[in-house]
């Protein structure tokens, strides 16, 4: 029995160290295949190692829950669009919360088969402080979750749902809530587990659904972080450390990660916390308005001469590039630009998509090489210098306003500053907002030519016109 001890603890910790490489591997394009191998190596001892567990007795439930969760996994995994992966990523931190909440939910009604209770009934303090922080994050991460997935699947509006009083309302939620899992330790009534899960819910919701629709790669990374720490208290209920350290790599990861891109976005990792972040609708409505202000509009073979005559062009994608899947098409593109002796560059905002890395994810699909790829810190200087910056699909992104309108839902972003270079060519299928819901001055200026149509299509019809 020792023996079997021994041997579970050293294969969880193989698991937790290649957890650890795996996230050494995704920081990194280079890596970041190694760090996917060395996540599911982990992942596949982990498991394993749980299931030979002798504790387990019979394998029926769980042969075929995995059978299950495998299958539609596999599924997904296989018709899932690139455009649809921040969804994707969204609906999974619902089912990690959801499941911490069950598990949870399962521990307080048999206690004793977790072995959490004493004699009489009672669970111990400890796992009362587990048990509630477990189903309160989790339940948390599950509704935040959801409304993330409505609003990035566009069954909701993208916009900020804001109302009066709204940021006491979830101070007072939230402080209902520490008050539940306190009184919990005292009281293991129903009323109190239960209603404390309820009033979690209800405040995951309400969290979620004022945050706009430039702001959702935040959201995203948030709710990554909210699943580890939900996964990690579970974890503690269980006794399981493979658990414990995977949920902690997770929350802590994807807090710093938060952290990040909140700094990169110039916005106080706070007010994420507290809700509200991303502007005022009205504000970002009245702007992304209809604008009967004239553009300059070109045709694919004028973008064509210029870029072939240019000395350097910067590549800036974003969304309306996944849309389109035009990230092969773009690379054939630049590789032709290079033949005839063009400087090609890519530069990539941090919230550039809807979640974090999105656009990376997709230039080194089309096989963009790494060290042509640079981040809005290090890029941002070239632009003066470039004589095209091509936009394929970037708005928000790239929009002035965040620097010059304080109204702007989007004031005080860095963005890339496309508009210093000599001429911006502009690919995007009309006029309409981004989806913060502001319109883009980057239209308007009269160095700016736009390039309306299709992505794809137009980026194919400019490498045949070269």
């Amino acid at each position: 029995m020792e023996l079997q001890a021994n041997i579970t603890s050293l294969a969880y910790l193989v698991a937790a160290v290649l957890f650890i490489l795996a996230l050494r591997g995704l920081s990194s394009p280079e890596t970041s295949r190694t760090g996917n191998f060395m996540g599911m190596l982990g992942m596949a001892i982990a498991v394993g190692t749980t299931i030979l567990s002798p504790e387990i007795t019979s394998y029926g439930w769980i042969l075929g829950a995995v059978f299950v969760g495998g299958a539609a996994g596999l599924i997904i995994a296989s018709r899932i669009a690139m455009t649809a992966m921040p969804q994707l990523v969204a609906a999974f931190h619902s089912l990690v919360g959801l499941a911490a909440v069950l598990v949870a939910g399962a521990a307080y009604l048999n206690p004793g088969s977790f072995g959490l209770a004493d004699a009489a009934g009672q669970i111990y303090i400890a796992s009362r402080v587990e048990m509630a922080l477990g189903a309160m994050i989790g339940a948390i991460t599950f509704s935040g979750s959801v409304i993330a997935f409505a609003k990035l699947q566009g069954l909701v509006s993208g916009k900020p749902v804001t109302f009066a009083g709204q940021h006491m309302l979830n101070a007072l939620l939230g402080l209902g809530a520490v008050a539940l899992v306190v009184y919990f330790c005292l009281d293991q009534s129903p009323e109190v587990f239960w209603g404390l899960v309820a009033l979690a819910f209800v405040l995951g919701f309400l969290i979620i659904i004022p945050i706009g629709g430039a702001d959702m790669p935040v959201v995203v990374s948030m709710l990554n972080s909210y699943s580890g720490w939900a996964a990690a208290g579970i974890g503690f209920t269980l006794h399981n450390n493979a658990l414990i350290v995977t949920g902690a790599l997770v929350g802590s990861s994807g807090a710093i990660l938060s952290y990040i891109m909140c700094k990169g976005m110039n916005r106080s990792f706070f007010n994420v916390i507290l809700g509200g972040f991303g502007g005022d609708s009205t504000a970002a409505s009245a702007s992304g308005g209809e604008d009967d202000r004239p553009v300059k509009q070109g045709s694919a073979e004028d973008a064509a001469f210029i870029m072939k005559n240019a000395g350097s062009v910067i590549i800036v994608p974003g969304y309306g590039m996944a849309v389109a899947q035009a990230q092969h098409a773009l690379r054939e593109m630049c590789d032709e630009l290079k033949k005839a002796g063009v400087k090609v560059s890519y530069a990539i905002h941090p919230v550039a998509g809807r979640m974090p890395g999105h656009m990376n994810v997709l230039l080194a699909e089309a096989n963009v090489p790494y060290d042509e790829v640079f981040e809005l810190e290090d890029i941002n200087s070239e632009f003066q210098q470039a004589d095209v910056a091509f936009v394929i699909g970037a708005n928000d992104v790239t929009n002035p306003a965040a620097k010059t309108d304080p109204t702007s839902p989007i004031f005080g972003m860095p963005i890339l500053d496309v508009e210093k270079a000599k001429t911006v060519l502009f690919v995007k299928r009309g006029m309409a907002a981004g989806y913060a819901g502001v319109q883009n001055e980057l239209f308007f200026k009269d160095n700016t030519m736009m390039l309306f149509g299709d992505a794809k299509k137009m980026v194919e019809t400019v490498t045949r016109s070269f």
